[in-house]
């Protein structure tokens, strides 16, 4: 009975994604039909053109303009939910997540910088600023976790946690200054801080899809490993998993998911922490379940608050970020009180 519950509770966490998509396609302002929008995506995808009884404009809004940003949207939501397991999971901190430890504004600075130099990749094309942020996001979980051993030879998750945290708020920092001093591409770097889906298309999902199944992929081959770290390194080492290694590699791939996912958007905050939560309230915490469940709630998170970032303003669009902080940082606030009055 159990399981037919949970499966039924599943189902309609993947009907509310599916939902949450085609009205993120639907809603705006010009009205789509939601019978015009399968239409559209079927003719593009296997015969490449405006399908019968559907207006040009109407076909242009779908495919071109809203369909791609809502599919992004709940890629990189999906990515940011999968990423917040893997942290909150190895550091055993129900406040660790790739923006409170640093990963966020890491990939942010590396990819920023590429930005304001105007490097490109004349070999890996698109692929080129996913593979930076992947790169980026590794090398923040080093260095991240490298101070915070110099600060604690424990290495307590909430060491972890705060060190993040500072490195973060210096990172930023670095990237004001950055650009503060380069007039040229200030409200290009400003808007891309804050996080937003504007002007992406089907390029962009091209180049982040593929890198972005490949990590979840990865991962979800390690949820036996992340089952038994939740139960602390004793007792993993005594089933006989190598910890570090599995701590290292698992950080990795949650760093990787965070910096592809972002490359294009910017910072978004708090799905990577909130969207984990949520499932495992739900689901329980065997994480064959809970990771893609959590995929499953952050993208839907993630287009949920695009549209809200999209039509809350009449002309005028909020950056995503903006709104995922807004719901973000109050529920960072009762996770953190919630967890001293248990101590």
């Amino acid at each position: 009975m159990a399981k037919l519950r949970q499966r039924l509770i599943a189902a309609a966490f993947i009907a509310a994604a599916v939902a949450s998509v085609l009205l993120a396609i639907c809603a705006g302002s010009v009205k789509i039909s939601p019978a015009d929008v399968p239409k559209v995506l079927l003719a593009h995808i296997f015969q490449g053109r405006t399908p019968e009884g559907v207006t040009v404009a109407a076909d242009t809004i779908i495919w071109t303009l809203r369909a791609p940003r809502a599919i992004l949207a709940f890629v990189v939501g999906a990515a940011l939910g999968m990423s917040g397991v893997v942290m909150q999971a190895v550091l055993r901190n129900p406040l660790a997540s790739s923006y409170t430890i640093g990963v966020s504004a890491g990939t942010s600075l590396g990819v920023g910088t590429l930005m304001l130099l105007g490097i490109s990749f004349p070999v890996l094309g698109m692929f080129g600023y996913p593979i930076a942020g992947i790169a980026s996001g590794m090398a923040a979980i080093t260095l991240a976790i490298a101070f915070s051993s110099a600060l604690d030879r424990n290495l307590s998750s909430n060491t972890i946690v705060l060190v993040g945290m500072v490195f973060s708020l210096f990172i930023s920092a670095l990237i004001s200054l950055i650009t503060a001093l380069s007039r040229q591409v200030l409200e290009r770097l400003t808007h891309w801080q804050m996080g937003s889906f504007a002007t992406r298309d089907w390029t962009h999902v091209a180049a982040v899809l593929p890198v972005t199944l490949i990590l979840v992929l990865a991962l979800c081959t390690r949820t036996r490993e992340l089952d038994i770290l939740t139960f602390g390194d004793e007792q993993a080492a005594l089933i006989g998993v190598n910890t570090k290694r599995e701590k290292w590699i698992l950080l990795y791939l949650g760093a990787a998911l965070t910096g592809a996912s972002i490359a294009f958007v910017g910072i978004i905050s708090f799905v990577d922490l909130v969207a984990p939560h949520i499932v495992r309230r739900v689901f329980g915490a065997k994480h064959r379940v809970v990771l893609p469940m959590s995929a499953v709630c952050g993208g839907t998170m993630m287009v949920i608050a695009d549209l809200v970032a999209r039509i809350v303003l009449k002309n005028q669009e909020l950056p995503v970020g903006v709104v995922t902080a807004l719901i973000g940082a109050p529920f960072f606030g009762v996770v953190f009180f919630r967890q001293r009055r248990v101590k």
